[in-house]
């Protein structure tokens, strides 16, 4: 309660479990009666003045208000005006009464205590097991709910998954590209963009099993075949092994697996062909048994499922000879058991294999079942509107060809007749008819009016015609011989000064020379010369390799013996060269490593000594190999006096010291090959490239390609006062 100095105001609340104080209507006086015990309130009337036609205060129990919940109730908060002499007596009155505190004290120590979270789930929880019903009772039968309808779990799971891992990617991009604003050096934005890169793969390394899952899925769809259920189609169908893959491959350009045994084709095959320059797709269906359709597999269903949705011409095979080991009474069986699916479609019953069995060879039983089948066709078609009887019974041979062709025409006719009588039938083609009007002049009498061409056209086509015509290089090509025989000159249509010059040999320019000054024109002579002497240098050198020993020819054994010295000394040479490139790039061992002084030259000298061999030149090279702190000797002033110690100077010295030269400038010699015409043009290209160079040096550019910008004035260097002390900074 809150009274204020000159008004008093009394918030009046409804709580449930407490004793709450509820204005109530009540004839004459006014009373008010605390929570529970019954304690009277007869002097709060006449201290607020009330009369019986004001609503007063009224403190009852949450128990007791089912009987006043049918009285009219005010808002959930009423405010009650006082004078200021009212509102101070009141107060005096309220700390005075003993029944005003025990009020207050019943209603505060009424409330109910708060559980904690973990005891409020519990209770929560409990209360909704208690509320939810236990008992099932019987409904829908679950089972009759195909599998098919039910094994899509994991596919939308999968799809979920990524979707939610797509969400949490774009999440922490958004995360990340909020704090990247923040980076205040570039190593801590690259450290924000690895964190945000190596959380992303997290999210996806986790998928990747349902990524895997929608992979195989995604194959598996790319292997069903695109049937398109609008276009114009053509359905096969039959027992197994009645040849429905043969005629298929005869018609189009599939290519289906053809075995002599039943149950080749598993799936739907669907293939192409025309039919008066319209494209018709034929699809080849599954073989089909005579069973109920509770216990046909997988592969029969995708037949029926096929004839059931497919607004397509049926092509129903029967093979006659009985070589598909079914009867014509088993596959008649067939016929009548799935005839319902044949319903307005058109429908052509194909005999095949006429070439083992011809249909007029058949029994008189066999023929009444297939004229019974006829039968039920023609009722299909008449449902249809078609009432043709040609084409509804055709004969065929895969093997020989016979009929193919008939049986593909009758089924693609028959299909664009319904599918015309469909269109024309429909609303919207009525509307459309309305519009045209082909008008169709009808004869007047019995005189002839030819068409009538003006003798200009007449003339004009004559004198075409009687114009010889021009040549083409293509009529050129056919009257010498054709393509790979006769060749069209391209220099004909030349424009020079002399028509001669057409057919002259162009010369081809190298480095700015012609090459046709550097040819022999004896030199093919040459090079047979030299196979001459090539092949007598190769018979004088056999003629060596078979040397006689005091006399004696070499036998066989012992060719085979010198043969494989030869090839021993060959691999020894070859092993010594890889152990001397393998020692020049070896490591030095340093000193402290080899505590056995297995490298020393010392050793090494002895070990040379003992073979007969001077070690003094080894050794001097050795040891001014050891020493790097000299700058005159290198290694290859070591290995040039090690040669100069057997009297002999190497080419690289000889090459080196022939040039007086700075080696860091580039040669001016012009090199054939390198385009130049000498060496003036050679050194203002150095130069010119030199130039270009300048100003990337200059801004300290990486290369050509380096574009950057860098910041010239740093913000945090640059803003602010140079105070006292900052001035090492700036």
């Amino acid at each position: 309660m809150a009274v204020s100095s000159g008004m008093a105001a009394f918030p009046v609340r409804a709580a449930a479990p407490a004793p709450a104080f509820r204005p109530c209507a009540a004839a004459g006086g006014a009373r008010m009666r605390a929570g529970g015990d019954g304690v009277g309130a007869k002097w709060w009337a006449p201290l607020l003045g009330w009369s019986g036609q004001p609503d007063y205060i009224d403190a009852q129990p949450a128990e007791e208000e089912g009987a006043q919940h049918q009285r009219q109730q005010p808002s959930s908060r009423r405010f009650c005006a006082l004078t200021e002499d009212k509102a101070r007596q009141l107060r005096m009155q309220m700390m005075e009464t003993e029944s005003f505190h025990d009020a207050i004290t019943i209603s505060r120590r009424s409330l109910l205590s708060l559980p904690p979270g973990k005891d409020f789930i519990d209770i929560i929880l409990s209360r909704t097991q208690r509320q939810t019903p236990t008992v099932v009772h019987k409904g829908y039968a679950i089972s009759r709910i195909r599998q098919f309808y039910m094994r899509k779990d994991h596919y939308k799971l999968a799809l979920g998954q990524i979707n939610t891992a797509w969400n949490i990617i774009a999440k922490i991009s958004k995360d990340y590209l909020r704090l990247l604003k923040y980076g205040d050096s570039l190593y801590r934005c690259k450290c924000l963009k690895v964190a945000a890169l190596g959380r992303m793969c997290t999210v996806v390394k986790r998928i990747s099993p349902s990524l895997a899952y929608l992979e195989q899925i995604r194959q598996h769809m790319a292997r069903l075949p695109s049937i398109d259920p609008n276009t114009r189609t053509v359905l096969i169908c039959g027992y197994p092994n009645v040849g429905k893959s043969s005629f298929m491959n005869k018609v189009t350009r599939a290519d289906v697996d053809v075995q002599p045994y039943a149950f080749t084709t598993k799936s739907l095959f669907v293939g192409h062909t025309d039919y008066k320059y319209l494209r018709c797709q034929v699809i080849d269906t599954p073989g089909i048994l005579d069973r109920p359709f509770e216990d046909r597999n997988i592969i029969e269903m995708c037949s029926i499922t096929a004839l059931a949705h497919l607004r397509a011409a049926v092509l129903f095979f029967l093979d006659i000879s009985g070589s598909c080991g079914y009867s014509i009474a088993q596959q008649a069986a067939l016929f009548h058991s799935i005839k319902s699916l044949f319903m307005n479609k058109p429908l052509v019953i194909v005999c095949n294999k006429t070439d083992l069995q011809p249909l007029e060879g058949l029994s008189e039983n066999d023929m009444k079942l297939v004229m019974e089948m006829k039968a039920e066709a023609m009722k299909t078609i008449t449902q249809a509107g078609d009432r043709n009887e040609e084409g509804v019974l055709l004969t065929m041979s895969t093997l020989t060809d016979d009929g193919v062709m008939a049986v593909k025409n009758a089924a693609c006719e028959r299909l664009l007749e319904q599918r015309v009588d469909v269109k024309m039938k429909s609303k919207k083609m009525v509307d459309c008819l309305n519009r045209f009007h082909v008008a169709v002049s009808k004869p007047r009498d019995n005189k002839e009016r030819p068409v009538c061409i003006p003798p200009a056209v007449l003339e004009a086509r004559a004198n075409a015609a009687a114009k010889e015509k021009k040549k083409l290089a293509k009529d050129l090509e056919q009257e010498n011989g054709g393509a790979g025989v006769y060749s069209a000159s391209l220099k004909k249509h030349y424009m020079l000064a002399n028509d001669e010059w057409k057919e002259d040999i162009l010369p081809e320019i190298l480095d700015g020379h012609n090459v046709a000054d550097f040819l022999d024109p004896d030199i093919l002579e040459r090079c047979e010369e030299l196979e001459r002497e090539e092949g007598l240098r190769l018979e004088e050198q056999v003629a060596q390799d078979a040397f006689e020993i005091d006399g004696h020819e070499l036998t066989d054994e012992q060719n085979e013996i010198l043969s494989q010295i030869r090839k021993k000394k060959a691999l020894l040479i070859q092993e010594h060269r890889m152990k001397k490139r393998t020692a020049e790039s070896r490591p030095i061992v340093p000193r402290k490593f080899d505590k056995d002084r297995k490298f020393t030259t010392n050793r090494m000298g002895r070990q040379l000594s003992s073979m007969g061999v001077d070690p003094s030149a080894a050794i001097a090279r050795s040891r001014s190999r050891g020493r790097k702190r000299e700058r005159s000797l290198s290694r290859a002033a070591a290995d040039a006096d090690a040669m100069e110690v057997y009297g002999q100077q190497s080419n690289k010295k000889l090459r080196l010291s022939s040039r007086s030269r700075s080696r860091s400038r580039a040669p001016e010699e012009v090199v054939p090959g390198e385009g130049f015409r000498d060496s003036e043009q050679k050194k203002k290209a150095i130069k010119k490239a030199k130039d270009a160079m300048k100003k990337r040096n200059k801004d300290a550019r990486r290369g050509e390609p380096d574009r950057v910008i860098p910041t010239l004035k740093p913000k945090h260097l640059f803003s602010g006062k140079r105070t006292l002390g900052k001035t090492s900074r700036r």
